[in-house]
């Protein structure tokens, strides 16, 4: 009885260091996320009524010992954006913002709608935010649109505008899009990674 329970157990063990493995080897080098807020709605008795959805998609890389990676002087960028001339804010599939309701960042308006998110990096105290209708293939080659910031051309941008450049108080290990200092009027987007902070703001369009 107790030959057999262990030949059960090793089995289990087996399968389980298996299925990790198995995990560990789908998982995609810059997994995919999103980060998403519901803006211009009320609550009415408990329930949150009116609101409209705003989602960035993106592929999240992850430093793995790297540091410097938007790099100094005449090179600043380049290794992220490959000598480009925008970055794609991500990796792989172009990174996309969907918006339920029409945004205002500064002068410009956003109308309510999906588009690709790319950034011109500028300098190390300048950069600009550009929102493009730009498709993007979901797969490298495949169908419609472009794959990342490949094919990038600024006759699709709806606009650009600038976001502000800080050097973040710790290092982000995985890029990160987020929403803070929300409102239901609006807020600020923010993208970290590595020791970056860069910010811009926006709100509901009235």
């Amino acid at each position: 009885m107790r030959a057999i329970f262990s030949s059960a157990l090793m089995a289990m063990t087996v399968l389980v260091l298996s299925s990790c493995t198995a995990l560990a080897q789908d998982r995609p080098s810059s997994p995919r996320g999103e980060t998403a807020t519901q803006i211009g709605g009320a609550y009415d008795d408990g329930d949150y009524e009116g609101g409209s959805w705003v989602a960035i998609d993106y592929s999240r890389p992850i430093l793995r010992g790297r540091t410097e990676m938007f790099g100094s002087g005449d090179s600043y960028g380049t290794s992220v954006s490959g000598n480009g001339p925008v970055w794609r804010a991500g990796a792989n599939k172009s990174t996309r913002l969907m918006t339920e309701t029409d945004l205002m960042f500064g002068d410009n308006t956003l109308p309510a709608g999906e588009y690709s998110l790319f950034i011109e990096l500028v300098s190390e105290s300048e950069w600009m935010l550009i929102l493009s209708n730009h498709q993007a293939q979901a797969q490298s080659g495949e169908g419609e649109g472009i794959w990342g910031a490949y094919g990038y051309s600024a006759d699709m941008d709806v606009f650009r505008t600038a976001m502000s450049v800080s050097e973040a108080p710790f290092t982000f290990d995985q890029l990160t899009f987020s929403f803070v200092n929300m409102t239901q009027e609006g807020g600020t987007l923010a993208l970290m990674w590595d020791n970056t902070l860069a910010t811009v703001d926006f709100s509901v369009a009235r």
